[in-house]
């Protein structure tokens, strides 16, 4: 690359940046949708639902244009401090977001009361909104035609598209539609960034994921996870002491399980991801503590960067 001002300053002027807020009911697959338009992990999934408890940003470039994909936490009607804490911050991920991306899982029954709500909602606000119904390997074509129709009829939809997040099926063509009506403008992030997650948290994130993988419905809302110790070694390796915290006793043995079978599954799916994603060797050490008021810890909430009184 040429080190000429007038020719950076050229390649800064043709470039184009996107912020799109991807929002929809709990479980719709959004977080999904994220790791696969980015190409690669920067959101946890499992089938709980909420399983998302703050923005990430997915950063994903082609050419001149970046786009930057803000996962947010289901909207529900919230009932908790931590549940209201979570729909605000999806609402606010619309503030500033050039495009809407409104994602319905179109396996289910009919759309959720929630995605009504959310589709109501976004029919008023000024932001460019894009419909993506997913899961539709789960539905009849003829039923998926009615379903998108009905859903237009609420809110001016730019676009419609139907894909499999899952399978990553027609993923691309909400890629190629994002970047082609990308504005101009500078891009937020490194080019070589594809998260604004950095690896403590992604650590911790991931142990959580493989808690509600193997828990369930047993202990959905009730656990959080801290990368309490980061410890870089010189041959790249990393030992990182982590902390579960659980609000009961009887939640405790629960994530122990049989002879701490439960805790040690974990540590070790966390591990074998967590080197594949970094790319050297990583130790994982899992401790499990009781700790009832955590989820009123205010300092928590700055962390994940929520807000407290939501």
């Amino acid at each position: 690359m040429s080190d000429d001002p007038d020719n950076i300053l050229k390649q800064d002027d043709d470039r184009h940046c996107a912020v799109v807020a991807v929002v929809g009911a709990p479980n719709a697959g959004k977080s999904t949708l994220v790791n696969a338009l980015v190409g690669t992990k920067v959101s946890i999934v499992s089938p709980t639902p909420q399983t998302t408890r703050t923005r990430v940003m997915g950063i994903a470039g082609e050419g001149v244009t970046q786009i930057v994909y803000v996962d947010t936490p289901g909207l529900f009607k919230p009932q908790r401090r931590l549940e209201r804490a979570m729909t605000s911050a999806a609402w606010d991920s619309l503030a500033g977001a050039d495009f809407a991306l409104t994602v319905v899982d179109v396996s289910r029954t009919r759309p959720s009361a929630e995605t009504i709500a959310l589709i109501e909602r976004l029919a008023t606000a000024d932001i460019r909104r894009i419909l993506v119904l997913n899961k539709v390997d789960l539905i009849r074509p003829q039923k998926l035609l009615a379903l998108a129709a009905s859903l237009n009829q609420k809110a001016d939809f730019e676009q419609t598209f139907m894909v499999s997040a899952l399978n990553g099926d027609r993923v691309s063509d909400i890629a190629a539609f994002l970047t082609k009506e990308a504005p101009k403008g500078p891009w937020l992030y490194p080019d070589d960034q594809l998260s604004d997650m950095s690896d403590r948290q992604l650590a911790a994130e991931l142990v959580r994921e493989k808690l509600f993988l193997r828990l369930r419905q047993e202990l959905p809302h009730d656990l959080t996870v801290e990368a309490e110790s980061w410890e870089q070694f010189d041959n790249g390796s990393v030992r990182i002491g982590m902390v579960i915290y659980v609000r009961r006793d009887s939640q405790k043995a629960i994530v122990l399980g049989h002879g701490g079978a439960m805790i040690k599954a974990v540590g070790e799916a966390a591990r074998l991801e967590l080197e594949e994603i970094l790319g050297h060797r990583v130790h994982v050490s899992l401790f499990v503590k009781v700790r009832s008021e955590w989820p009123e810890d205010p300092e928590r909430y700055e962390t994940w960067g929520l807000d407290f009184n939501a």
